[in-house]
């Protein structure tokens, strides 16, 4: 009976990679998704900036427009699938959208990050769903993973790889001993770097995942202007080697812990061990691994990006709100996993709060005491040392000049308390540059 109703229409902003295999997805897997959703889905309208350039799709039978404005007013939609990105036209679009009471799919992690209280909330009025698995990590289900598979848990902290160049170019200095620049240089020619690569290398679009994703895992309001974000863009080949000498990889992580006094909320370079399955995820591959009390560790790996696997997550979502859309809008999945009233106001620390580990590089003179006097620093600053490195570079024309490269791991730490060591290890006269300092996760499951 269910199947004789009319299919679900769908109107789609954005008709490039993500929204071509959209469409593809839609029609290839059109009978297997009707049994699914009970309905049959069909793109009905589509917006394009230039309605008459190629497609990777075909579009017989679906209403073509230069105007965005046309689909998210048109009565004969159900379903809105944003594509557009950005967050300025694409916050109207939604917005208006959800005053005309359409559901949204969207893959539009700045939008979320930035706007998605307001989206949300006003979708909450109008009894419409905002669905937006595809806004995180590609066609990695992660979202749905920690909204309603880990609902039975505490979760403690979640730790993701979850952008595609800055792992490609991390794994190319680690594998094939380039620079930085040559591999961006790379990934720029290969397409999985725009030709302004800010967003990527230095963090900020992990940052807008990672504000998604702290959300869903601890119940607290999106809040992205919070995210401690530093960029990959100063790693050198050097650190790369000598975290590979002492069992470590370098990766750009976000990380979010709860902690008795906060939220942590960062995206930075990280050492990892290299016996971590996530240590292991390499390329433009994606992965996030979540901790949750009762389940322990659980990794979530695949394509971060791409038309298909996107378009998986987004037809994902268009079934979701199918099978919902006539159901009461007070008893569906809510949208940040925790109900709306119940948002926790839990703080978001600030990175001179975080408690972690620590790789330092110190570039010294070869000289008696160099090395005492960094261990007392560090120890006076109740930092202790976990592992050490020293590689000297002898100059034979006067020993005065021989410099010692000393690599130091130390133990877990409050970040204060190691500005604070490292601001007295850059004053001493032997420190030549100074010290690089590159934060470290052990990602243990206790």
């Amino acid at each position: 009976m269910e199947n004789l109703l009319e299919p679900v229409k769908v109107g789609l902003l954005g008709l490039g990679t993500v929204g071509g295999g959209t469409v593809n997805v839609l029609q290839r897997n059109a009978e297997e998704i009707s049994r699914r959703a009970g309905r049959g889905i069909v793109v009905s309208h589509a917006s394009a900036r230039d309605v008459n350039k190629p497609r990777i799709c075909k579009t017989d039978g679906i209403q073509l427009t230069e105007n965005p404005t046309d689909v998210v007013t048109d009565p004969d939609v159900s379903i809105v699938v944003e594509l557009i990105g950005g967050d300025t036209l694409a916050r109207e679009l939604v917005l208006t959208a959800i005053a005309n009471g359409k559901h949204i799919v969207t893959a539009n992690k700045a939008l979320i990050a930035k706007h998605g209280n307001e989206i949300f909330s006003a979708a909450q009025k109008q009894g419409v769903m905002v669905a937006f698995e595809a806004a995180v990590a590609g066609g990695i289900p992660i979202i749905k993973a920690i909204r309603e598979g880990l609902a039975g848990n505490q979760i403690e902290w979640l730790a993701g790889i979850i952008n595609g160049t800055g792992n490609f170019i991390l794994t190319e200095m680690r594998d094939k001993q380039r620079d930085f620049d040559s591999v961006l240089a790379e990934a720029q020619r290969l397409g999985y770097a725009e030709a302004d690569p800010t967003f990527d290398v230095e963090g900020i679009d992990a940052a807008h995942k990672l504000t998604i994703l702290a959300s869903i895992a601890f119940g607290i309001p999106l809040q992205f202007e919070k995210v401690y974000t530093e960029g990959i863009s100063k790693i050198t080949g050097e650190d790369v080697d000598y975290a590979n000498e002492l069992g470590f990889t370098i990766k750009h992580l976000g990380v979010s812990r709860r902690t008795e006094s906060g939220v942590e909320l960062r995206v930075h370079p990280t050492l990892i061990p290299k016996r971590r399955l996530i240590a292991n995820v390499d390329g433009v591959m994606n992965a996030v691994l979540v901790k949750g009390d009762a389940v322990g560790p659980t990794l979530y790996y695949g394509a971060g990006a791409g038309a298909e696997p996107t378009a998986s997550a987004v037809v994902g979502d268009i079934v979701d709100v199918v099978r919902v859309l006539t159901s009461d809008p007070e008893n569906r999945v809510p949208h940040l996993a925790f109900q709306p009233e119940s948002l926790s106001d839990l703080p978001i620390l600030p990175i001179e709060e975080v408690e972690t580990a620590y790789y330092l590089r110190i570039a010294a003179s070869d000289q008696t005491g160099v090395m005492a006097n960094i261990t007392t620093i560090l120890a006076d600053n109740g930092i202790s040392i976990d592992s050490m490195l020293q590689k000297e570079h002898k100059c034979s024309i006067n020993p005065a000049d021989d410099k010692a490269t000393i690599i130091i791991v130390t133990h877990t730490t409050i970040e204060k308390n190691m500005n604070e060591a490292l601001s007295k290890i850059n004053a001493l006269e032997a420190v030549s540059d100074d010290v690089v300092r590159i934060r470290l996760e052990h990602l243990d499951a206790d």
